[in-house]
Order: C-alpha cells, then structure tokens, then sequence
C-alpha cells in the first residue's frame, strides 16, 4: 500500500516522536509499504523518509514549488510530484495514497487530516485516516471530535473515518481491514 504520511516538518520537538517516527518508516518499508509525504527535508517529514529508505522502502515526495526554490527537499525521496500550492498538494496526496496516517503536526497537518477525513464523508474515496496518537498526542483532537458528536455536529460517527492507533500493531490491523475492504 502507499500510506501518505501528515507531520511536522519541525526539528525542535520531543525526541520521543523523532523515535517512533523512525520506527514507523522502518515499519513501512520492511511491510512492503510506499511512504507518500510533503518531500521537505525537515523534522519527523525527513525523519519518516530517511528510516523507510534505510529499510530499503520506496518514498514519493509531493512538494510545493516554494519549498523547491528553498532547496528544502528531502534527501530520501525517490519519486519527486511538483505541485503550486499546498491546495494541489492535498489533492496529488490524496490521489497517491491508499491510506493516511497523522503522526504529530501543527495547522499544517491538522488542515490535511481534515481535508482528508471531510472528502472521505461526502463520499470522494473510503480511503482511512489513522491518527498515530504517539504519547497522547491527539488526546485533545478525540476529545473535541467526541465532543462534536455528542453535540450532533457532525453526522454519523468519526470513528467511521478517522482511526486512532497507539502502536504499529495497531496500524497493521488497520491496514488490514482496509484490505479486506478492498477485495
């Protein structure tokens, strides 16, 4: 499967998400997974990208022209998609993959998980967002989207869009529901 990969491209985060981001893309590469992500050579992006090739994985880096013309991408990408603007990146992304996992990010990743999960509810793809919920990270975003449902915000229920795993045992049974789906 091609998983497309949402996070930060910041360096000066807890080294905890540094480890189990590397874990990931080692995880993904041994498991015959392609890694899809945002191509820039910064934070747990190159961090995901750099342990996938290192485990003899293939990566696809979607980049911005803008981060082209600022040298910043990633050493570890073996196909490069050229996109204007960060609209077209969502939409190549989206394209590109089979499934998509947030590991920790800011406005950036929450505007792709949601870009993702809103398309997916409307009926453009049935393709699963996991929230990789590294140290509690997405405690807060599960806490606001239950509150929204118990409120009747949204329709139907989250969960049926969104995922949330702790570990990649728990992305692997993910993964395979989504492929028996898809049989």
């Amino acid at each position: 499967m091609k998983l497309c990969i949402f996070c930060s491209a910041n360096q000066n985060i807890d080294h905890v998400f540094f480890q189990k981001t590397e874990e990931l893309g080692r995880w993904a590469a041994l498991n015959g997974h392609t890694i899809v992500f945002g191509g820039v050579n910064q934070g747990l992006m190159e961090c995901v990208a750099k342990a996938a090739k290192a485990a003899g994985g293939r990566t696809i880096g979607v980049v911005p022209r803008i981060i082209e013309k600022s040298g910043r991408i990633s050493f570890y990408v073996d196909d490069v998609i050229f996109c204007n603007n960060l609209n077209e990146r969502k939409q190549l992304m989206e394209e590109q993959s089979d499934v998509f996992i947030a590991l920790s990010g800011g406005i950036g990743t929450l505007d792709e998980i949601f870009t993702i999960a809103a398309a997916s509810t409307i009926g453009y793809h049935q393709k699963p967002v996991i929230l990789y919920n590294i140290n509690g990270f997405w405690d807060s975003l599960i806490a606001l989207l239950n509150d929204l449902e118990e409120r009747k915000m949204m329709r139907g229920h989250w969960r049926d869009y969104i995922h949330v795993a702790s570990t990649t045992d728990d992305i692997n049974v993910i993964l395979s529901k989504r492929l028996i789906q898809t049989l």
